[in-house]
This record gives C-alpha cells, structure tokens and sequence, in this order.
C-alpha cells in the first residue's frame, strides 16, 4: 500500500467533536514514537531468542487437543507462545502463512481465531507467580489494531469452529473449545503446585492456601466461560470480545487478590523470600536470560529522553505504513466526513501504544504487588478498548453496508504490516 499523503492529526488538536469521544489521553506524536519504536527495538531478537528456546519443544505439524496439556503443564511461556503461533497460523489463509502481520513481539499472537488471549489464565499466573511477563505484557496496541482489521476471512475462521469441515485446509487448526479447554485451574493446577511447595500440610497458613486453591479454581473457570460461543465478523462484535475476556481476567483477579494478600500475610520472612523468587528465575537457561535481557533493555530505551525531531519522523513512518489512510479512502470511497472520522480512529488506537507500553512496573517485587500490576494494566487495557471501540462505531455509522464490507475486507489481504 502506498503511504504518501497520510494526514496526520495530532492527538492535541483534534476537533472538539471528535474530542468528546476520547478517553486515552497521550503527549502527541513525539511521546506516542518514543514507546512505538523503543517497542520494536528488539522484535527480531525477541522472536529468534523465544523460537531458539522452544524450536525442538513444539511440534509445526498437526496439533489437536493432546498437543495443548502438555505444553500448559510444562510452565513454559516459550512453549505456549509457538502454540499460538501454530494454533493462529494455521486458519489463516488455509495454513499457507509462514508468520502473520497480528503477531506479538515475543512470536506469539494475541488474536487465535476468534479467540483473544488464548491463555489467559497462565499468562496471569506466570507473572504473578513466577514474576514472568512475557506473555501478559505483550497484549496491547497491536491486538486492539488487530480487532480493528481483523486477519481472518469468514472462511478462516470456520477452521476453528467445533465441528470443521474435513479436509487439508482444516486439519491443523484447533477449535476454540480445545483451546480453552487447556488452559484453566481445574486441568493445569499450576498454582496450586507452585504455592503448596511453600507450606507445609501442618502449618498455619494451611487453612488460608485452601481458601487460596478454590480461588484459583474459580478464577480459571470464570476466565474459560469467557471463551466465545461463535466466531466475531465484525469489528463491534470483535471489541465486545475483548471487552469480555478483560472482564472475566479482572472478575479472576478480584476473587483471587483477598485470599492471596490473607495467606501471603500469613507467612514467614522465609516463606515470603521463596514465593517472591521464583523457581524459573533461579535456573534461567541462557536463552530465557537473554530474552530478559533484550526485554529490559527495550523497556529502559523507552523511559531515555529521544530528539523530539527523530521522534515526529519515526512516528510517521510508523502511521503511513499501519495506517495508509489515501489507499484505504480510495478503496472504499470515503467522503471527508468518512474519512475524518478514520483518522479519529488511527490517532485513538495510537494513543493506546503509550498508554499500553509493554513494559511491567520496577517495583513489583511479589505475588500481591504483580497481582496489583496486573489489575491496574487490565483496567487500562479495558479503558483503551472502550475508547477505540467508540471511535470505530462512530466511524461505521456513515458508511454504507458496501463500505463495511470491504473494510471488514481489508485485514485479510495484509502480509506484512
């Protein structure tokens, strides 16, 4: 697609109409930049450090359901994320794509089919627990670009379903059930593992870890009754798909939080030192050391002081390849009032970028502050998708069921973004 002419419009003078939909507030196309691009920093490195560790772990041929426990259980965020790759890839354009434009910078995908954050309920754990954020941090500006322009066909989607038509094409892709199927308290029992190495069977704060195991219990079961019933098509029904999977990820983070600080406080000093220093960060291999590394360094390039005109350059490079708004006017024939409503659009789901920077707090030191981390980001991811999800109703409401069509049409095409 072709970038030349894209009208940029600054978050800080936008139209007092298109004002009052906005929620997200950032500090202009300098700020927006210095996130964007401190983000994309280490994607390459990230990808080959997340593949090199898991490549002889996973298999890329056919995956069904027998294909997912073992790598829930394995504790390997490594392993997951190539699972989604598989699980992603393998709808998409009949399984034909070597890596798709929607994926996250640790290689995995955020979008699974209809499904979003296929593993929810161990990205929660792995950061809580094992003070592992890879997969929690990733979700953010991309997914909700993503739910804007979705990467699958109707025809892609349908290899997710429950029941899929035989054949080559839909051989590969698990259904969404499968996936969620595989990643709750009642089949994994991580936490439950994890945390009972703590105490023994005869301690105090043993009547608090029940009270703790059932909490983990049913936040599994609330985050998988928000798997999706059938395929999202549209944008809105892709927003309100989201919109209940942070919910459900929230409602799980309530119900656990009490019991949680109630039998932390219960503890010793000694206790509470093995629980805040997990088991994986004491055998790091290189590989997962390494991607740390790349990852902080990332994160610490995005809190330096950047020259305000290389960031205004950066940022619009980075708007005339992700958002080629004459290309996309000219494909579907928008008027000035269609197309001004499009750049409210681009500008609100740029805005998430710094408001979601995929980089954790420094002092979330334990289970109790990671869990208060983790609350805080949802909330912030709930408010983005809310704001962006405004923008993009406000945007369809003029357009015709023609022009729908063929915006719904426009993520599938894209190989490359």
């Amino acid at each position: 697609m072709a970038a030349a002419g894209v009208a940029l419009v600054v978050l800080g003078a936008l139209p007092s109409a298109a004002e009052a939909g906005f929620r997200l507030r950032v500090g202009g196309p300098v700020s927006v930049a210095r996130f964007a691009m401190a983000g994309m920093l280490s994607v390459a490195g990230l990808r080959h450090a997340r593949m090199a560790a898991h490549h002889s772990h996973v298999r890329m041929a056919a995956l069904g359901p027998q294909d997912l426990r073992p790598a829930a259980e394995s504790i390997r965020p490594t392993e997951r994320a190539q699972l989604t790759a598989v699980a992603a890839l393998a709808g998409w354009h009949g399984g034909r794509a070597a890596q798709g434009w929607w994926q996250h910078s640790d290689g995995s995908y955020g979008w699974v089919g209809p499904l979003f954050w296929p593993f929810a309920y161990s990205d929660l754990y792995d950061y809580a627990l094992l003070n592992d954020g890879s997969g929690f941090w990733a979700y953010g500006y991309g997914d909700l670009y993503a739910a804007i322009f979705s990467p699958y066909a109707a025809s892609d989607l349908s290899a997710f379903a429950a029941e899929r038509p035989a054949g080559r094409r839909h051989r590969k892709a698990p259904s969404v059930q499968e996936l969620c199927g595989g990643d709750t308290a009642e089949t994994t029992g991580l936490p439950l593992e994890r945390i009972g190495r703590v105490v023994a069977a005869n301690e105090a704060p043993r009547a608090a870890f029940d009270e703790l195991a059932s909490a983990w219990i049913s936040a599994g079961d609330t985050i998988r009754a928000s798997c999706p019933a059938q395929a999202a098509t549209t944008a809105p029904e892709r927003f309100a798909a989201m919109q209940s999977r942070v919910n459900a990820m929230l409602s799980a983070v309530a119900a656990i939080q009490p019991p949680f600080q109630k039998f932390y406080d219960l503890l010793s000093d000694e206790q509470k030192a093995r629980l805040n220093t997990p088991e994986r960060d004491r055998r790091a291999n290189s590989a997962a050391a390494k991607l740390k590394e790349m990852q902080d360094a990332a994160c610490q390039a995005s809190r330096e002081p950047q020259d305000e005109q290389q960031a205004e350059k950066q940022y619009r490079q980075l708007v005339a390849q992700q958002w080629p708004l004459d290309d996309i006017a000219a494909s579907l024939k928008l008027t000035d009032t269609q197309r001004a409503a499009l750049e409210v659009v681009q500008d609100t789901t740029m805005g998430t970028m710094e408001a979601l920077n995929a980089c954790p707090p420094k002092d979330a030191l334990t289970p109790p502050a990671r869990l208060n981390a983790i609350k805080a980001r949802l909330e912030a991811m709930r408010e983005a998708i809310m704001s962006v999800n405004d923008a993009v109703d406000d945007f369809r409401w003029n357009l015709s069921d023609e022009q729908k069509t063929q915006f719904e049409g426009l993520g599938p095409k894209k190989r490359g973004v």
